[in-house]
């Protein structure tokens, strides 16, 4: 048995695989505050729950915003701050008391969509995760391509492309730059994109839903996120060519993004067309989970 844990900014899922990768159980929890055991503790308490449920030990994966620097072995670029500078593979090692396997939360992403899921049989897969933050990930004849840094597919905190008069310098971002792709694709910069452009303080899920009930404003704030979003896959087009682009995140869920966003790419793309696909997540929000699952076993395989 395989267990996933996804961490994410509000909340830590953990998913149960079966030899075959089917899902047994899945439970969620709230993520805890950043204080310097509540992360590792709140990760293997959920862990042991599902142990417990299942009757056996297993293998364990996370996926985690972020990456671990291949220089330090530190946590870096985590959009949960409190976590960078930390060994954070072997604080959870030791809480757990065996191997554990992490990777950034849209590598999981993009494998678990590369394996049996959007991008199943695909060459090349691109994972863009739009929610609490912004992340990407890429697999390649399905392995993850890590990069010599550690960040291959993280394309959160490039700028905009192409910005509008209006979008300059864009705002201000936790990573001390202007004008990231995070602060404008995020959930959080949509909502705010809207409270600039309206002046309505509204959360990204009642801005969808007044867009889906005709909303004028809502609709325009939306339309403008679409825009933003072609160019700067458009972007990841022009470099990676991806077979297929999955969406992850809260925002994935977001059904007119992928004819809308598609079609609003040709003007971006440096070809004649675009044969690229741009597909929801097969498993969800569990993709992120599934991924670490995968990843844990092979860790577990290969020692």
């Amino acid at each position: 048995m395989a267990i996933g844990v996804d961490l994410g900014g509000t909340k830590i899922e953990a998913v149960a695989l079966d030899e075959d990768g089917r899902e047994l159980l899945r439970r969620r929890r709230p993520t805890p505050p950043p204080r310097r055991d509540a992360v590792p503790d709140a990760i293997a308490g959920l862990v042991r729950e599902v142990e417990v449920e299942l009757g056996q030990r297993c293998t364990v994966g996370v996926a985690h915003p972020g990456a671990i620097s291949p220089v330090t072995g530190l946590l870096k670029n985590c959009n949960i701050t409190a976590l960078n500078g930390r060994p954070f593979d072997r604080e959870l090692a030791e809480t757990l008391g065996r191997p554990v396997a992490l990777a950034n939360d849209a590598n999981c992403l993009a494998l678990s969509e590369a394996r049996d899921g959007a991008g199943a049989g695909a060459a090349v897969v691109f994972a863009a995760i739009l929610g609490t933050g912004v992340g990407g990930g890429i697999v390649v004849h399905g392995r993850v391509l890590g990069g010599a840094n550690g960040i291959a597919g993280e394309w959160g905190h490039n700028p905009l492309p192409q910005p509008l008069a209006d979008e300059r310098p864009g705002p201000a971002c936790y990573c001390g730059r202007h004008g990231c792709l995070e602060n404008w694709l995020s959930g959080y910069g949509l909502a705010m994109d809207h409270r600039r452009r309206f002046g309505e303080n509204l959360t990204a899920p009642e801005l969808i839903d007044r867009a889906k009930a005709g909303d004028h404003a809502a609709l325009t704030t939306l339309r403008h996120y679409e825009d933003r979003l072609a160019r700067a896959l458009a972007g990841v087009i022009n470099i990676l060519d991806p077979d297929v682009i999955v969406l992850g995140g809260g925002l994935s869920n977001v059904r007119r993004l992928y004819a809308n966003v598609a079609v609003r790419w040709q003007r971006y793309v440096f070809s004649d067309q675009v044969r690229t696909k741009l597909l929801p997540p097969l498993h969800g929000d569990s993709s992120g989970a599934r991924g670490a699952a995968w990843l844990g076993r092979e860790l577990a395989g290969a020692s």
